[in-house]
């Protein structure tokens, strides 16, 4: 059966890090694009970061660009989201998905994701 599990989040003050991880039981992870998205509630899920199946090409949403680093271990089945100079806005449930071949930006385009980790991040 096919998991993701995230890892990593909490509660950090405004300019604090906090590296997310996520464990994929995938068999064949490295065919598959990963990406980070988030949700507040009530709100659709947005994409933050992708990372190509070889990690050879990264993307990043705008708001998060210069401040996240999206990287991934195909030996360990892991993907990971090292985030710097967090802001309040940034505060939302943080999602690892995979989807097959490519990364699209759309949540819909996915294949698979975990149960998501919470990020706080105090003013």
């Amino acid at each position: 059966q096919v998991q993701l599990v995230e890892s990593g989040g909490g509660l950090v003050q405004a300019g604090g890090s906090l590296r997310l991880s996520c464990e994929a039981s995938l068999p064949d992870f490295s065919d598959y694009g990963m990406a980070w998205f988030r949700q507040a509630p009530g709100k659709k899920r947005e994409f933050v970061a992708g990372v190509t199946w070889s990690g050879g090409s990264t993307y990043y949403a705008d708001s998060v660009k210069g401040r996240f680093t999206i990287s991934r271990d195909n030996g360990k089945n892991t993907a990971h989201l090292q985030m710097h100079s967090l802001k309040p806005e940034d505060t939302d449930i943080y999602y690892c998905e995979a989807q097959k071949s490519m990364v699209n930006r759309g949540h819909e385009d996915y294949d698979y994701w975990g149960q998501g980790t919470q990020v706080t991040v105090s003013s």
